[in-house]
């Protein structure tokens, strides 16, 4: 069951569409997150590490995918926002402290919400899919 489990995972990831990824992508940053801050709450120090690590290079891979010839105002406010999410979790990972988790929480979630009504407005318009 695992094996198929694995498969039907990869195989929803290849034939996704590009909005769908971008929200698989938040929908995991912000799933690690809350790990993590579960994780500090229980002071495990292992499952802290591992699971910031896992939201961070969500979050830089979520940078790294910028387009900043498409819109140029909206990739360097969505940069520093990631530079600032990214900057919490190493800060969490030293410290310990979810204050540090749920600021970048806060904002994860504020991005995913607005990315889904991006979504749908563009699911409305018939554009989903269309190279922009």
């Amino acid at each position: 069951m695992n094996e198929a489990y694995k498969k039907y995972k990869v195989n929803s990831v290849q034939t996704a569409s590009r909005e769908k990824i971008l929200l698989m992508l938040y929908e995991a940053a912000i799933k690690f997150t809350k790990k993590a801050i579960v994780a500090c709450e229980e002071k495990n120090i292992s499952d802290r590490g591992y699971n910031i690590g896992r939201a961070f290079d969500i979050v830089n891979e979520l940078n790294n995918s910028l387009n900043h010839k498409i819109n140029q105002d909206l990739c360097k406010n969505l940069e520093q926002l990631y530079m600032f999410i990214t900057d919490q979790f190493v800060q969490a990972n030293v410290s310990g402290k979810t204050e540090h988790l749920k600021n970048a929480l806060r904002i994860l979630e504020t991005l995913n919400g607005g990315w889904m009504q991006a979504v749908e407005q563009i699911k409305k318009e018939g554009k989903v899919g269309q190279s922009t």
